[in-house]
């Protein structure tokens, strides 16, 4: 339980240091944080329910983007704002470190595990994001279209 405490405030910590570094606004600098934050714990939930690492990033990518696009509504700001940190805490540095360190020493099968579970974490990250935005983009313009339709 402890671990689960230290990861999900070093994910802020990491997410609010992205913010800084994105020079975001001060006024949004907390809810661009927290969205880290809350991708952190839906993947902590779904990696122990699920196995693997493409849903986990999925679902956690998926309602980064999401909360991205409510936020930027709310607070009129660009949904990049709140996505993009949002999101950092689910980059697989890790694995993608180890793809590379055991590339470099010719550990060809050990280079190849870590970089199936690189690509799957990042295809999960994109494919999860990708949903969200063409569903918002869908609607938007059904929306428009139906105000529009209604003014002939």
């Amino acid at each position: 339980m402890e671990t689960i405490i230290v990861e999900m405030v070093t994910s802020m910590a990491g997410s609010f240091g992205f913010c800084l570094l994105f020079h975001v606004r001060r006024q949004l600098l907390l809810p661009a944080s927290l969205g880290g934050f809350f991708c952190w714990i839906i993947y902590l939930a779904a990696i122990h329910t699920i196995e693997g690492s493409f849903f986990p990033c999925l679902f956690a990518s998926a309602f980064g983007a999401f909360y991205a696009e409510i936020l930027a509504r709310l607070l009129k700001a660009p949904a990049t704002i709140f996505f993009l940190p949002a999101v950092v805490p689910l980059i697989p540095g890790g694995s993608l470190y180890y793809t590379m360190s055991y590339a470099v020493q010719n550990h060809w099968e050990q280079s190849q595990a870590y970089g199936s579970v690189t690509m799957r974490s990042a295809l999960g990250i994109a494919v999860g994001a990708s949903l969200i935005w063409a569903f918002t983009d869908m609607t938007r313009k059904l929306l428009l279209y139906r105000a529009n339709s209604g003014n002939r």
